[in-house]
């Protein structure tokens, strides 16, 4: 089957996921909220006692929150996969003279549309609350590139999670940690602050260098190493995430 062939196919599948989720517009808005709530609690109740030094809290605290958005929306990409298998539309599919790939890579980029707008939403109540950020064009198209593999990361994980689930409750499962995964890193407050034993993990656990990362492309500091563990981390779940989603895929279409 040609690429071309490959393309029109995703394309169209693309589409029916993406009408779905204009009919459920709240779907998007409630994958914000939680984000946003943890955004307002930690800015103004915690914040006042957490030292960042010369940075703002709120520009200190808003790349974990932008991450924690994104493990919150891949969530509904496995219920949305998880329903297309109980509902039996994965078998009809398989019936059709499309492109197998293409199943997928309409949940992909779905998922990809979805996390930008409650990705916007957070900003847009962020910069309400006063985020403000002198950062280069160049610097937040690298903030929005490191968001895009994170989120395709995430999003081929949770795909092997829909299409491996028993429930629709283990099909979101799955996001748990991953939302709870920055408290436990130098999104919120310094890992110096931290236990000895906490901060061990902190500082070896993907969110932090992503955080960390994005961090130093809002207040316009240098990057560092950092930026190339963000991008080996984030390479590394989508490598890995990628190829256990098709051993799924595989395993469900045999």
């Amino acid at each position: 089957m040609s690429a071309t062939h490959a393309i029109g196919d995703t394309v169209v599948l693309t589409g029916r996921s993406m009408r779905h989720i204009t009919r459920s517009v709240d779907t998007i808005i409630t994958t914000a909220i939680m984000p946003v709530a943890m955004m307002l609690l930690f800015v103004y109740v915690f914040g006042g006692a957490i030292d960042t030094g010369s940075v703002a809290y709120v520009n200190y605290m808003l790349p974990g929150i932008l991450l924690m958005t994104v493990a919150s929306g891949v969530a509904y990409t496995s219920l949305r996969i998880f329903n297309d298998v109980q509902g039996g539309v994965f078998e009809r599919f398989q019936s059709m003279p499309i492109a197998r790939s293409s199943v997928l890579w309409a949940h992909v980029l779905t998922s990809l549309v979805a996390n930008v707008i409650s990705l916007a939403v957070v900003l847009a109540v962020a910069v309400v609350i006063g985020f403000r950020s002198g950062a280069s064009v160049l610097a937040w198209l690298g903030i929005a590139g490191v968001l895009v593999l994170f989120t395709l990361g995430l999003t081929w994980l949770a795909i092997g999670a829909g299409l491996s689930a028993k429930t629709m409750e283990g099909a979101s499962a799955f996001a748990y940690p991953l939302i709870f995964l920055p408290f436990i890193s130098s999104a919120f407050v310094p890992t110096e602050t931290m236990p000895t034993v906490v901060q061990a993990f902190a500082e070896h656990q993907p969110v932090t260098p992503i955080v960390n990362t994005l961090r130093a492309l809002i207040e316009q500091q240098p990057v560092g190493t950092d930026g190339w563990l963000a991008v080996a981390w984030c390479l590394g779940i989508l490598v890995v995430a990628h190829a256990l989603a098709l051993a799924a895929y595989r395993r469900r279409s045999a």
